[in-house]
C-alpha cells in the first residue's frame, strides 16, 4: 500500500480482504466487513479518497498498525 494518507476505498476493501477480513457485506446504513468474531464498519462509496483520520480510526478498530499498512501491497 501507498504511504500512510488518504486511500480509495476500493484499496481500503482491497487491503482487508489481504489481511483476512471478508466482504463487504450491505448493512443498516453502512457496509461492513467481517473476521471471525470482529465486524468492521466500513464507509459508503462516495466522491473522493477516506481521508487519513479516517483511515486511522478504522484501521484501530480493525487491530492493524499503520506499519503493516504500509508494508502489504
Amino acid at each position: 500500500m501507498p504511504k500512510f494518507g488518504p486511500v480509495s476505498r476500493r484499496d481500503l476493501v482491497k487491503f482487508l480482504r489481504q489481511c483476512g477480513f471478508d466482504g463487504p457485506y450491505s448493512g443498516g446504513n453502512h457496509a461492513f466487513m467481517i473476521q471471525g468474531d470482529l465486524t468492521l464498519s466500513i464507509p459508503n462509496p462516495h466522491v473522493g479518497d477516506i481521508g487519513r483520520d479516517l483511515l486511522a480510526r478504522i484501521l484501530r478498530q480493525a487491530n492493524i498498525s499503520k506499519q503493516r499498512w504500509e508494508s502489504l501491497q
